[in-house]
């Protein structure tokens, strides 16, 4: 499987539709199609998806938001890389980020806050070295000074970067406490974000800044930008930057730290909540004057009291949907207009996420801590719930759910439920059918979830594997999900995520833990390489499939066999099954030891299996390497069946939310492709002191 399969012909007379009209995301007015492209990527592009449009009025809405054109993108463009070191190593491997650095001694990033990253042109990396470096920006959470930054941006980011990599590309002291996620601008020359000053007190604003590269500013050196007004900003040299304080319906100044701003490329608005259930309107924000918008019932209130979390602007309905600590989701129309809300759909910890919306299918994911039943399904208390509505929910909707683990007794307050990941079949799909991958229990230990969706309507959820051990039931960060079409061999998927502590794999020592696990599906009718891995779902058993012959498979799935050893011919591909598969390391290679048959082991870089029963020898065997090879030990003849399906780094208390960059052409250089993550525990971050730390991290198996 060399390619993203063929989209559908409504799909694609909709895309050369849109090309021959030159339809493309560069600024605000219409360009030529191009390869080489700036790609923003923040916490929002985990918030608007899209499915392949089924019709050319579709296709031409959708191909009006650049966050269409920006999916796209990361999700076809190219990715051959030269073959690197993983950072994000197997499970018995000794693991370490690619670089590390602190964010300052106190800094508190959030756990549901991301990174922010920026490449200049989508088919190039560009090293420190370049007129225009990509970079990726981290909010830490603490109040900026004269020794601590409040936002900080690195580049340098690669490791085929010559000299010190990462470097500090710019770091600034904003005045304020940055208690949420920056977003960028679509040529990547500004970013914003929103903060709370001291002065007034508890006065949040969003702020709006021009950056510039320095040579000496540090974490625990910033500079500070010239601060201009709002109408002045538009001339003024960087570095500057202005604040649009936020205000109710009386004029009265109010906070917002839970809620990030959502940037609307298209209009140039941007969108945030925050405290007594105010949702702002912020308009020219990167392109003008910015302001907020106090005409049309602006700004509104949604509720009274709770406060608001992410707000996600839906471009195809043209509308804000945003849910609040009460557990409630608010559509608000983006023209103005009565705010509709939907039933309680959370009686946890609230809707801290933001919703996930798809505009092709008119489609609201919601993710619940607590669905406030008492459930057989849940030990007889609420279970933590996925929700889907639609984008014209009605009043008091409270849509469809399936539920996704144990949450805790009614009047407890069980962890947060952060958002899931959507595979590449349902991205490929027009109606919306694929899987969901979301990380539930929320009141015990974190289990990770697969939802199947046929045609936007949820499906049974099935219980992949337990992520955690031991006490405290820690708490999962969101899950993101990348396919990589061009991994040596052929395509690969994968999801990663993190737990705060007593994290299974063995690389994470019961610890914080980030992860990654295989989630690439079959296909009909595709070519599989040799060495190629799938998961397979059959009722309730989950297991990896290798590759040890190459051919396309059948048209219809086959039926497999759940042990370990055993060997399914498909279509012309021959399929060497792994068996079972946890997140608990397999056991290792024992002398003198008697395997029955079907025995599996892994050997320190791939699964061993065992066809036929038989004793190993004294000695460890020289394994063979290759995928579908033998290896004889004493009685004992294994087969080479792929590396183990999920990778770990250890990380203090798990991370935030997980940012994949991923969009260069072939003959980059090494490390242009990578994961990026802050953690939320203390830790050493390479050289530069203890503290949370900025990450990046390899992509396991991507080469």
């Amino acid at each position: 499987m060399n390619r993203i399969p063929a989209p559908s012909l409504g799909y694609s007379a909709g895309l050369l539709w849109l090309t021959t009209l030159g339809w493309i995301l560069t600024g605000h007015a219409a360009k030529p199609l191009r390869s080489h492209i700036p790609l923003p990527t923040d916490w929002s592009h985990n918030h608007v998806i899209y499915t392949q449009p089924a019709t050319e009025e579709q296709a031409r809405i959708m191909g009006q938001d650049p966050r269409y054109w920006q999916e796209v993108y990361r999700r076809g463009q190219s990715k051959v890389l030269r073959p690197e070191v993983s950072a994000i190593m197997a499970e018995t491997s000794a693991p370490g980020p690619d670089w590390s650095q602190n964010l300052g001694g106190t800094a508190a990033p959030g756990r549901g806050n991301y990174p922010a990253k920026f490449s200049f042109s989508s088919a190039t990396a560009n090293c420190g070295s370049a007129a225009t470096p990509d970079y990726v920006v981290h909010t830490t959470g603490v109040i900026g000074s004269g020794t601590q930054a409040s936002v900080v941006a690195f580049d340098n980011l690669y490791s085929g970067c010559g000299g010190t990599v990462p470097s500090v590309y710019w770091a600034y002291n904003t005045s304020g406490v940055i208690l949420t996620s920056a977003v960028l601008s679509l040529d990547g020359s500004q970013v914003a974000f929103v903060q709370t000053s001291g002065s007034p007190a508890g006065q949040a604003g969003l702020v709006v800044l021009k950056w510039k590269a320095s040579a000496t500013q540090t974490v625990a050196s910033p500079g500070v930008p010239t601060i201009v007004s709002n109408a002045l900003y538009r001339t003024c040299v960087a570095p500057c930057m202005t604040e649009v304080f936020l205000h109710d319906g009386n004029n009265l100044a109010v906070d917002d730290r839970t809620s990030s701003a959502f940037y609307d490329y298209k209009n140039d608005i941007a969108w945030t909540g925050g405290a007594n259930g105010w949702l702002h309107k912020l308009t020219g924000v990167f392109l003008g004057a910015p302001a907020e918008v106090t005409t049309g019932g602006f700004p509104v209130q949604v509720n009274n009291g709770n406060v608001l979390y992410n707000p996600v602007f839906d471009l195809v309905s043209n509308n804000v949907f945003v849910g609040d600590a009460g557990g409630f989701l608010h559509r608000v129309s983006a023209a103005g207009g009565p705010v509709t809300n939907s039933a309680q759909l959370d009686f946890g910890a609230g809707l801290v996420a933001g919703p996930v919306v798809n505009g092709t299918t008119g489609s609201i994911y919601v993710f619940a801590s607590s669905d406030g039943t008492t459930s057989a399904n849940c030990a007889n208390v609420a279970c933590a719930a996925v929700y889907k509505l639609p984008t014209t929910f009605a009043s008091g909707s409270s849509g469809s759910k399936v539920q996704v683990g144990t949450s805790v007794a009614l009047g407890n307050t069980p962890k947060p439920m952060f958002i899931g990941g959507f595979d590449a079949n349902y991205f490929n799909s027009v109606s919306g059918t694929g899987n969901l991958y979301v990380c539930g229990a929320t009141g015990t230990n974190p289990i990770l979830y697969r939802i199947p969706i046929a045609s936007a309507t949820l499906g049974t959820p099935l219980a992949i594997g337990t992520l955690t051990t031991g006490g405290g039931n820690p708490a999962c960060s969101p899950v993101t999900d990348f396919l990589n079409p061009f991994a040596t061999g052929g395509s690969a998927e994968h999801l990663y995520f993190s737990a705060q502590n007593h994290g299974l794999p063995t690389a994470c020592a019961n610890a914080g833990c980030a992860m990654n696990f295989l989630d690439t599906p079959w296909q009909a009718s595709t070519q599989f390489n040799v060495g190629q891995q799938i998961l397979v779902v059959q009722g309730t058993a989950v297991f990896i499939e290798t590759a040890i012959v190459a051919g396309k498979t059948g048209a219809t799935i086959p039926v497999w066999p759940t042990n370990p050893a055993l060997q399914t011919v498909d279509g012309t591909v021959t399929w060497l099954s792994q068996g079972p598969t946890t997140f608990t390391a397999l056991s290792g290679w024992t002398r003198n030891h008697g395997y029955g048959r079907l025995a599996a082991i892994f050997d320190g870089t791939n699964v061993q299996v065992l066809p036929t029963a038989g004793s190993s020898g004294g000695t460890t065997p020289v394994w063979n390497t290759t995928v579908g090879g033998s290896t004889v030990d004493n009685t004992a003849t294994w087969l080479n069946a792929g590396p183990l399906p999920n990778a770990a780094l250890r990380t203090a208390a798990g991370t935030g939310g997980i940012i994949i960059d991923n969009t260069v052409n072939s003959g980059t250089l090494a490390g242009a492709s990578q994961v990026y993550f802050f953690t939320l525990g203390n830790q050493a971050c390479g050289t530069s002191g203890s503290g949370k730390c900025a990450i990046q991290a390899s992509q396991s198996n991507l080469q």
